[in-house]
């Protein structure tokens, strides 16, 4: 569609737009038009139709036929790149999943310094770090793909991918080092959570897998690519629970003191989720089904509030300790474990 009688590019000539050519006989003028002098019977001059003071046909018509082709090309260009972030309105807040990207990438940054400085895997939760491998694995088979939950901004051309990766290398990273080298250090004694019925070391399936079948019932369909959308959606809802066996662990630990750069790791994990927790209050209604309807976006923001909900005991001794310089110690609960 035109924006107007003179297309998107505002003026643009058409070479049949002045009466369609010249003239070389006694031509009638058109209507509302001039027609050169003729000299012996043969005019010179070219005979033109002046535009319609009302946007007649002679305005509309010859003025605007190329601009609202034009138009129409730009349009189909437009829909062959295909959206981000579903939405262009997005566009003004999706630095916030960029920025909550970069908030994860820093916290495995900080595991890895830890790890490998101390070489220890005191304190840290191979079930996490095998959560949120899954985690970032499925979301980067879905953003290399395709488009469809990109951050809008220019972000989204690389620089989004680039984050997801390093993280997924440094989460693999850590879980090798808490798996190989330094595996003697690790306190599989503490990190229990799940181990009901499962060998030792799996009880993070008691996550995983029901987190996937409620991600292939309840995804939304941005890519509209059945795999693509399954794939990020249990991304999303599988990274809210990613962190629970870490906190478990925290609670099972008789002094309560966490150590500085583990509490870092868990406070950036944190941090990043809150960023996309803002992001998605304003955008969750775009995450819609093939039907229409928005239970995958409430379902998101529900699952994202949870995961915030149970870090609450944590953002509060971790702000207290730092406030003070003081280790972080936190309390000891009966029950889940959450502290």
């Amino acid at each position: 569609m035109s924006e107007g009688p003179y297309g998107r590019h505002g003026f643009n000539a058409n070479a049949g737009g002045y009466g369609g050519g010249q003239s070389y006989g006694n031509a009638p003028p058109a209507a509302g038009g001039y027609a050169a002098p003729s000299y012996g019977g043969q005019s010179y001059g070219a005979s033109y139709s002046a535009p319609s003071p009302q946007g007649g046909p002679a305005y509309g018509s010859q003025y605007g036929a190329y601009g609202a082709g034009s138009d129409y090309l730009a349009k189909e260009d437009d829909n062959a790149k295909g959206p981000k972030s579903g939405a262009k309105k997005r566009g003004d807040f999706s630095f916030l999943m960029t920025y909550g990207a970069m908030a994860r990438m820093f916290g495995f940054g900080i595991l890895n310094l830890k790890t490998f400085k101390s070489q220890r895997a005191t304190g840290v939760s191979i079930k996490t770090l095998q959560l949120y491998s899954l985690v970032f694995f499925f979301r980067l088979t879905s953003i290399i793909r395709h488009e469809g939950y990109l951050p809008y901004d220019k972000s989204g051309d690389w620089l989004y991918h680039f984050i997801e990766g390093m993280s997924l290398i440094f989460t693999c990273s850590a879980l090798w080092a808490c798996m190989g080298p330094y595996k003697q250090t690790y306190q599989a004694d503490l990190d229990r959570f799940g181990e009901l019925n499962v060998p030792p070391g799996y009880g993070a399936v008691y996550l995983a897998v029901p987190v996937l079948l409620l991600a292939i019932f309840v995804h939304p369909n941005l890519n509209a690519d059945f795999l693509s959308d399954t794939a990020w959606t249990y991304a999303m809802y599988l990274e809210s629970t990613a962190l629970i066996p870490q906190l478990f662990m925290f609670q099972k630990q008789a002094s309560g003191v966490v150590e500085l750069l583990t509490a870092h790791f868990v406070a950036a994990l944190g941090f990043g989720r809150v960023m996309e927790f803002f992001f998605w209050i304003y955008s969750y209604h775009e995450l819609a089904n093939s039907s229409g309807s928005k239970l995958p976006g409430y379902l998101a923001l529900f699952a994202q509030f949870v995961q915030l909900v149970l870090m609450l005991d944590f953002f509060w001794y971790y702000y207290l300790a730092v406030k003070n310089a003081t280790p972080l110690v936190l309390p000891s609960h009966n029950g889940m474990g959450i502290v």
